[in-house]
C-alpha cells in the first residue's frame, strides 16, 4: 500500500489521536458558526428595541419609574442600541474566524442579559427572549474552548 492509498489518520505524521481530535472539534466549530448567527440576531433584535425606546416612549407596558433602574426610555434605547450594534459587528468578526470576537460576543451576551433583566418590567417577553439568546451565546463560545481554538 503506498502512502497515497492510506487512510489519513494512519498517514506517516499523523496520530489517530490528532484525527480524533480534530473530528471533535470541528463538531464544535459549528457551535460557535452558530453563537455568532445569533449575536447577530441577539444584536438585530436589540437595536429593534433599542430604536423603539428611544422614538416610541409609550409603547412600553410600565412608565420608565416602574424599571429595576429608574432612567427615561430613551436612555434605555441608546443603551439597547449600542449594544445591538456592536453585537451585530462582533458577531460578524466572530464569523470570520477573529479570537477577539469570541471575547467581545461573550462580554456582550453578558452585559446585554443583565441590562435585559433590568428592563424586564418593561416588556418580559422580548427581554426574556434576549436574555434566552444570550444565555445560548454564552454556552456555545465556552463549553469546548480549547477544543475550538484548536
Amino acid at each position: 500500500m503506498s502512502t497515497s492509498e492510506m487512510p489519513p489518520a494512519s498517514a506517516p505524521g499523523r496520530s489517530t489521536d490528532m484525527a480524533t481530535h480534530r473530528r471533535t472539534s470541528s463538531a464544535w466549530v459549528g457551535w460557535v458558526v452558530f453563537a455568532a448567527v445569533i449575536a447577530i440576531t441577539m444584536g438585530a433584535f436589540e437595536a429593534i428595541e433599542g430604536l423603539v425606546a428611544i422614538f416610541k416612549d409609550q409603547y412600553y407596558l410600565v412608565p420608565s419609574t416602574g424599571l429595576v433602574v429608574s432612567v427615561d426610555y430613551t436612555v434605555w434605547g441608546w443603551v439597547h442600541l449600542i449594544i445591538g450594534v456592536v453585537s451585530i459587528l462582533a458577531g460578524i468578526a466572530l464569523l470570520q474566524g477573529r479570537s477577539w470576537g469570541r471575547i467581545v460576543v461573550i462580554v456582550l451576551a453578558g452585559v446585554s442579559a443583565l441590562v435585559n433583566l433590568g428592563f424586564l418590567s418593561a416588556y418580559p417577553i422580548w427581554a426574556t427572549l434576549i436574555i434566552a439568546f444570550d444565555v445560548i451565546v454564552i454556552y456555545a463560545l465556552t463549553v469546548h474552548w480549547k477544543d475550538v481554538t484548536a
